[in-house]
């Protein structure tokens, strides 16, 4: 299905962004019944099995020429974002989730300071900007001078980290390998290295998925759970690729980009919603400048490539804007302006 209205594509990338933030109050409502690898590691599973459909719709389009280079992305990729979703996945225990969802969204300005410090690509001066007010923003979100930053916000601020990083590999990796195979495989490793973890470090079985007691799997099964699960796997991963694949071959990036600034907004709803969450004063004042850097940093300079966290959850557009699609868009808008 290919959507090729605007008013369409917008409707369906807000919608998107209020899953993503929907599932930090998800999250957390798993976090009771498993410790946050065994979480991870069926999550990801989940995640990985629901986007094959996707990848048998597309695999003649992307042949796997270079199995030793998809293997070793796969397992690279995958091992940062196993320490991303372990960082925000556990920080969200003693943070909340609007801490966790402003902070998460740091990871947009992080990107550009990232790729500087990796492959010495040059920072714009929107980009710096972007940072410093990121940086400002995280002061006010976490209580200004008089509180210090809390074990949860650190891990959180950890995870954008880790997210922006897998972000400027994949954006390496994407050059040369097919996409969704690349999606499915790193998701696959994620899921067995929170496995691994999950055997090693796990204290306590009765939170893992290699607990025997009957009564732990019946918990497991019931529809709460079950509906977390299918929302973060199915929703959050495998829609939420496949709408913004699909949209942003139809918006201009920086149409993407405002609607992206939603989702830590829509985070900071739910949470008010279900937890009870409220943000001080200096908290909004905190809010508003991460999200202003968000925009600066995706606004700053629309010729470049943009990519998303859920690049994140998956892996930035499957289908590289090519000369072809290039010529496309051309003649679309010659055509739209004839009608006009």
């Amino acid at each position: 299905m290919v959507i090729r209205s605007n008013s369409v594509a917008l409707a369906l990338l807000i919608l998107v962004c209020a899953i993503w933030g929907i599932g930090f109050v998800v999250t957390e409502h798993a976090l009771g019944k498993l410790s946050t690898q065994a979480l991870n590691a069926l999550r990801f599973a989940i995640a990985a099995l629901s986007l094959i459909p996707l990848w048998l719709s597309l695999r003649h389009k992307e042949p796997v020429d270079d199995w030793l280079g998809l293997a070793r992305g796969s397992l690279s990729l995958g091992f940062l974002l196993f320490i991303a979703f372990y960082s925000q996945t556990e920080g969200l225990r003693f943070t909340s989730v609007s801490n966790a969802g402003f902070i998460t969204g740091m990871l947009v300005p992080l990107v550009p300071l990232i790729s500087w410090l990796g492959f010495r690509h040059k920072i714009t001066r929107a980009g710096w900007i972007a940072v410093c007010l990121s940086t400002v923003g995280l002061y006010g979100l976490t209580g200004g001078a008089d509180t210090a930053l809390n074990k949860g916000d650190l891990l959180v601020l950890l995870g954008a980290i880790a997210f922006a990083s897998h972000i400027v590999l994949t954006g390496h990796y994407a050059q040369k390998l097919p996409i969704v195979s690349l999606s499915i495989l790193q998701m696959l490793a994620v899921s067995l290295y929170s496995l691994l973890a999950s055997w090693l470090f796990d204290q306590d079985p009765s939170k893992t998925l290699f607990s025997l007691d009957p009564q732990h799997w019946l918990t497991l099964l019931s529809p709460d759970i079950i509906g977390a699960f299918l929302w973060m796997g199915l929703l959050s991963t495998a829609f939420g690729f496949w709408v913004q694949t699909s949209c942003q071959k139809t918006l201009e990036a920086h149409k993407v980009a405002l609607v992206f600034a939603f989702e830590p907004i829509f985070a900071h709803v739910a949470g008010a919603i279900w937890l009870d969450e409220r943000l001080g004063l200096l908290g909004w004042f905190g809010a508003a400048a991460i999200i202003a850097g968000m925009l600066i940093a995706e606004l700053g300079d629309r010729k470049s490539a943009k990519l998303h966290p859920v690049d994140l959850v998956a892996a930035p557009d499957p289908l590289p804007y090519s000369p072809a699609d290039a010529q496309a868009d051309a003649q679309a808008t010659k055509n739209q302006s004839t009608k006009t």
